[in-house]
């Protein structure tokens, strides 16, 4: 059975923008409910209702913009789902959902996106029209390769691709200008290449892959705060590590690192390294809590 990888830093930016109040916009589970009310409707949940298919009367409420469609038998994202132009908020994780159809270009005001847990193996490059998306979710899918048409929504805020099998990414990733969180763990990438990461970039999950080494671009992230490369392949960490001035907490837990570059101690702002599971003996421990005090280190 396929398996969600969980984050464990902070709420994701979704979560914290999916938070609605639910006195000014109650949640309806029930379509008959919805159209009996004598006020506008504007949100729905059938979380887990075991539906295979979307009620077609919810067309009728054309005031939603948050619909929850969570954990049913969905096979397919039915029409109705589109006929919501005032949508900006979907959720249609954990169905058996295979494809995104090409009308998803029509939900204009979309502006967050959740596919987890589905049976997707590649992503509409319709779903570049969605130009105010700010977080999508397809984590826990088949996807074996990053969705370019991603690269296209320079709103993008966020984006969650965990638990995949995506082995490359386009080295223009730098073209998502506001891109801040980005999750590809999980997923089998072994070379990063020159991939060119976005400058407002502040947290990075690459944990369990196969990466040998970090590319040099990566350090030039002035911007990045939590970085989480453990469980990989790395030997070796660059001195131009440096380069990241607001690191705050990095993971480089079940690595293969003997030894870090001196330059760490420069990182003022780090508040946290992981080191468990490498190879490095003790002394090379205490050189590092040495010269870096600000610094809680776990080995």
């Amino acid at each position: 059975m396929k398996k969600l990888f969980l984050s464990v830093f902070i709420l994701s930016l979704s979560q914290i923008k999916a938070q609605i109040d639910p006195i000014k916009y109650p949640t309806y589970t029930n379509v008959d409910e919805a159209l009996k009310s004598k006020e506008t409707v504007y949100s729905m949940s059938f979380r887990g209702k075991g539906l295979f298919n979307v009620p077609p009367d919810i067309t009728k409420l054309n005031a939603i913009f948050f619909l929850n469609l969570m954990g049913n038998k969905l096979e397919k994202m039915d029409e109705e789902i589109f006929a919501l132009k005032e949508l900006e908020i979907l959720n249609v994780n954990e169905n058996g959902i295979r494809f995104i159809p090409d009308q998803i270009g029509e939900l204009k005001k979309l502006t967050s996106f959740s596919m987890n847990l589905n049976e997707l193996t590649s992503i509409n490059p319709n779903i570049a029209k969605l130009q105010h998306l700010k977080a999508i979710h397809l984590d826990a899918n088949n996807l074996n390769v990053f969705p370019e048409a991603l690269l296209e929504i320079p709103t993008l805020e966020e984006i969650n691709l965990q638990g995949n099998q995506i082995s490359f990414i386009s080295k223009d990733l730098d073209k998502i200008k506001d891109l801040k969180f980005l999750n590809l763990s999980a997923n089998q990438i072994n070379d990063l290449g020159q991939l060119e990461f976005p400058k407002q970039l502040k947290y990075l999950e690459l944990q369990q892959n196969a990466i040998v080494q970090l590319p040099e671009k990566l350090f030039r992230s002035k911007n990045l705060e939590f970085l989480n490369i453990s469980n990989n392949n790395i030997k070796e960490i660059s001195p131009k590590i440096k380069g990241l001035k607001m690191i705050e907490s990095m993971n480089l837990a079940n690595n293969k690192l003997t030894d870090l570059p001196l330059e760490i101690k420069e990182l003022k702002n780090l508040k946290t390294l992981i080191l468990t599971g490498n190879p490095m003996n003790k002394t090379k421990i205490e050189e590092l809590k040495k010269v870096m005090p600000q610094t809680q280190i776990y080995f």
